[in-house]
C-alpha cells in the first residue's frame, strides 16, 4: 500500500504526530512523507529519519505562511500525479482545513480524529470516538485515496535514525491564492498541549480562595480574575515541575481566568497525556469529552459528588489551594527539584 504522510510544521516546529503517522504508514507498505513551507531542509532532513523511504518537498517563498489555497491545490496536484491509496494527517487546526480542501479537488472523503487504522483486504478500516467519546466507531471511506487525520498520541512514534537520510523529490508549487497573510501572532507555550505527557488543569474552583484578599480598588469580576491568577500560579507550578502543560476548563477560559489556548474539552483540545490532574473542575461532559482518554486522571475538588470523580482513577476531596502546593512540594523531593 503506497501512503502519504503530511508533515505538519510551524516555521520549522513540527508537529510531532506527524511522526507518529509516519510509523502508522509503515504498518501498511511504503511512506512517501510530504513536506511544504520555505527553508524547509530540516524537517526533510527530520522525516527521513523518522523512516520515511521517499520525501516530496515544495520549498517556495509562496508557502512560506501556511495558507489553505495554495497547500490544498499543491497536495492535490501531487496526489493526482501520485495516486497514493492512502493519505493521513496528523490532527491539527491547519490539517482539518488542508485535509477538507483537498479531499473536494480530489472527489474523496476524509476520516477525522482516528484512533486505530487496519487493512481489511483491499479497504481500510478506521476506528474514531463518536458521541463525544463514549463510543467507537469502525468506518470506511469509500473514495480514493483515502485520508485520515490521526488522534496524537494513540499511536507509537518511531525512533528517529540519525544517519538515515535521502534525497528530496521537489513538488511544483501551486501559489494561485486569493489570500494573503498579513501578520500573526503564536502564543508562547513550554509545552504544547497536544503533546504534553502530563497536563495539569484548572476550572471555576481556581477563583475560590477566600483567604486571598485581592488589591484595593479591583471590582467584583476584577478581583476574581485575581484570585483566578493566584489559583493558576500554583497549578502552573506543579505542572513546570512535572515538566507538563497547563489546561483549562472552558469556564476558567470564559471567566477570563487564562487564555482560550489552554482549554480542554469539546470547544478546545483534544488531548491524551499520560497523566492529567484536574483541580477545582466540575467535571462537565464538555470537559470529559477532552480529556477522557487520558492514561491516569487525578482528580482534586472539594465537592465529593463532583462528575470528575466518576472519571478519574484517584481522587481527593479537598481544598485545592492546601492539596496543590502539598503535591509540588513532594514532587519537587522525590524529583529533586
Amino acid at each position: 500500500m503506497k501512503t502519504f504522510v503530511y508533515v505538519d510544521h510551524f516555521k520549522g516546529e513540527i508537529q510531532p504526530a506527524s511522526w507518529e503517522a509516519i510509523g502508522l504508514g509503515k504498518t501498511l507498505g511504503s511512506v512517501s512523507a510530504i513536506v511544504f513551507g520555505s527553508g524547509v531542509d530540516s524537517v526533510v532532513k527530520s522525516a527521513f529519519e523518522y523512516g520515511a523511504d521517499e520525501v516530496f518537498v515544495a520549498d517556495d517563498a509562496a508557502l512560506e505562511d501556511y495558507r489553505a489555497e495554495p497547500y490544498a491545490s499543491t497536495l492535490s496536484a501531487l496526489a493526482s500525479a501520485q495516486t497514493p491509496d492512502l493519505i493521513l494527517f496528523p490532527t491539527t487546526a491547519r490539517t482539518r482545513e488542508l485535509a477538507a480542501m483537498s479531499a473536494v479537488d480530489l472527489n474523496t472523503g476524509v476520516l477525522t480524529d482516528i484512533s486505530a487504522l487496519e487493512a481489511n483486504g483491499d479497504q481500510l478500516v478506521a476506528t474514531r470516538p463518536i458521541y463525544e467519546g463514549k463510543v467507537l466507531e469502525k468506518t470506511v471511506c469509500s473514495g480514493k485515496p483515502v485520508m485520515a487525520t490521526i488522534r496524537s498520541r494513540f499511536f507509537p512514534k518511531p525512533e528517529p535514525d540519525a544517519g538515515k537520510s535521502g534525497t528530496p523529490i521537489k513538488v511544483e508549487v501551486k501559489a494561485e491564492a486569493l489570500t494573503t497573510v498579513e501578520g500573526y501572532s503564536a502564543s508562547e507555550s513550554a509545552v504544547n498541549l497536544g503533546d504534553a505527557p502530563v497536563i495539569v488543569s484548572g476550572g471555576r474552583g481556581v477563583s475560590n480562595n477566600p483567604s486571598l484578599v485581592p488589591p484595593d480598588g479591583l471590582d467584583e469580576k476584577a478581583a476574581e480574575i485575581w484570585r483566578a491568577q493566584q489559583g493558576f500560579a500554583l497549578i502552573t507550578e506543579l505542572a513546570n515541575v512535572l515538566g507538563g502543560a497547563v489546561g483549562a476548563s472552558r469556564a476558567a477560559v470564559d471567566g477570563g481566568y487564562i487564555p482560550y489556548s489552554h482549554q480542554v474539552g469539546q470547544t478546545g483540545k483534544v488531548v491524551t497525556p499520560d497523566l492529567y490532574i484536574a483541580c477545582g473542575i466540575s467535571g462537565a461532559i464538555q470537559h470529559l469529552v477532552g480529556m477522557r482518554n487520558a492514561k491516569v486522571i487525578v482528580a482534586i475538588n472539594k465537592d465529593a459528588d463532583a462528575p470528575i470523580f466518576k472519571q478519574a482513577r484517584y481522587g481527593v476531596v479537598g481544598d485545592l489551594f492546601q492539596i496543590v502546593p502539598a503535591l509540588t512540594a513532594e514532587f519537587k523531593k522525590k524529583l529533586g527539584k
